[in-house]
């Protein structure tokens, strides 16, 4: 469908649910273009959609302030965060089931470096340094500023999106859910205090014409999850907000096809990107779940090109997006949510497959390749202080 086309169904008021955002430049798709190119024109969810993994996560530490501020003003459709709820009570943005990979609770809570988020109260993680981790592990990529900042509230996060020129969405996955018993009820709550479920409506002034929208929208939350559980729960609890099941090879997941075991000169990413799928019917079992429980698309994993780097290699998986994978979603009606790509080369690879949108740590090149004008990140960052 191509943008004037788009544009003549919003005239002619058909009814579809059409995303509100900002239109990509790439949007111009023609009849010989993968299905995926306009499933997203009847969910309300943004066509090629740029899902920021854990904020603006290559040039800032993840999943705090100035990761997420600097996607937000890059003009991301959606923050992505992963919730985990603390012993208190509290939803908090934290991926890592413990502390030990991005804080300091070594020096903080020595006996506790191996203990779960969900034993430690928010005072506790707030005496916590979740930035200085990245200064030492990406030198050309470290500030002063970051040292010392703070794991972040899911009330934050909203303050964030909601505060900007932009409105971004969010993009919520229940973190080992089995943990949080009850916390897709406690998600909820927190979301429609803050005005934020499909049937609420906004106080807050609507963003700008020609500024992102998507909070502004009913596609404003999108629920994502590997947990068959958590997605059922999803499902009770908040039935109108959009749900995403994340795929996974292996236990847990998808079943995969026998083979050989890591060799000992074999990188993670190498391992990861050498496993098939058992069956096409291991593959749509897990469809079949999915849309049995009402959700709008499914998230798989991807094989980065280049996954030999400190960074990259933690985000090349399997690849679970090959072309008949994801025809079968869409011939179900389901979109398709790449997990975690960070190459031009893959997200043209990915693009030319069919995929609706990509989880990216790298959301300034994503948003270059939809053809979006380059920004000045380090200009972003020193306007909050970074």
């Amino acid at each position: 469908m191509t943008t004037s086309t788009r544009c003549w169904l919003l005239a002619c008021g058909v009814s579809l649910l059409l995303p509100v955002s900002t239109v990509h430049a790439a949007d111009t798709h023609d009849d010989s273009e993968p299905q995926g190119s306009t499933l997203c024109t009847k969910i309300p969810i943004p066509c090629d959609a740029v899902i920021a993994h854990r904020g603006a996560s290559y040039q800032a530490p993840e999943s705090t302030r100035p990761a997420y501020l600097l996607a937000r003003d890059l003009g991301v459709d959606y923050l992505e965060l992963d919730l985990q709820r603390t012993k208190d009570g509290v939803l908090v943005a934290v991926h890592d089931n413990t502390l030990g990979r991005n804080t300091n609770v070594a020096e903080v809570f020595p006996d506790r470096v191996d203990a779960p988020v969900s034993s430690f109260t928010l005072d506790e993680l707030e005496q916590l340094d979740a930035g200085s981790w990245f200064n030492a592990s990406y030198p050309d990529r470290a500030r002063d500023s970051y040292s010392g900042l703070k794991i972040l509230t899911l009330d934050e996060v909203i303050d964030i999106a909601e505060d900007g020129k932009n409105h971004p969405g969010l993009y919520i996955e229940t973190k080992v859910p089995e943990q949080f018993p009850g916390i897709e009820e406690d998600l909820r709550e927190k979301l429609a205090t803050r005005g934020w479920l499909n049937d609420e409506t906004k106080s807050r002034q609507a963003a700008e014409k020609g500024a992102v929208r998507v909070g502004d929208t009913p596609g404003r939350v999108v629920m994502q999850t590997f947990s068959k559980a958590s997605l059922k729960a999803l499902e009770t609890a908040m039935p109108n907000v959009p749900r995403v099941l994340l795929l996974w090879l292996g236990k847990g997941g998808i079943e995969a096809a026998p083979g050989k075991p890591q060799g000992n000169d074999e990188s993670t990413a190498d391992y990861y990107a050498r496993q098939q799928v058992a069956s096409p019917e291991a593959y749509r079992s897990w469809l079949d779940l999915a849309k049995a429980h009402g959700a709008i698309g499914v998230g798989p994993s991807a094989v980065q090109s280049e996954h030999d780097g400190p960074f990259s290699s933690q985000f090349s998986y399997m690849d679970l997006a090959e072309p008949w994978m994801i025809g079968m979603a869409h011939d179900d009606g389901m979109l398709v949510h790449l997990y975690t790509v960070d190459e031009p080369a893959d997200f043209e690879r990915y693009q030319q497959r069919g995929v609706d949108g990509f989880f990216t740590n790298r959301a300034e090149r994503l948003l270059e390749f939809y053809g979006h004008p380059p920004q000045d990140q380090d200009a972003i960052l020193k306007r909050y202080g970074y």
